[in-house]
């Protein structure tokens, strides 16, 4: 890692997301850490949590999961699985991190 214009640079950055101040940079985990898997209820990341634009792009990239098999989680509660005012989607990725697209 080193220092670049006031921010750290990992050499291992997969993705970069910038909006304004706010980033979220992925970094692909050193294979000395990769014997235990992941599991979203331990210490650290529970999931990512994202705006939608509208109930319409929920209701679309719904679709487009499920198009592509992947797995949408609370399906017996979508989609309202965070309450009744509450309409969004979440999912696993690759890593069965959960993922949720939550409309204003």
């Amino acid at each position: 890692m080193k220092l670049a214009e006031g921010l750290l640079v990992y050499s291992s950055i997969k993705s970069l997301f910038n909006v304004g101040d706010t980033y979220i940079v992925f970094v692909q985990t050193e294979k000395r850490f990769l014997d235990v898997p992941y599991y979203r209820c331990r210490v650290g990341l529970n999931h990512l949590a994202f705006h939608a634009v509208s109930r319409k792009h929920v209701d679309d990239m719904t679709k487009k999961l499920k198009d592509k098999g992947i797995n949408v989680l609370y399906t017996d509660q979508h989609l309202f699985a965070g309450g009744d005012d509450h309409y969004a989607v979440y999912f696993e990725d690759p890593n069965r991190i959960k993922v949720e697209l939550v409309a204003p």
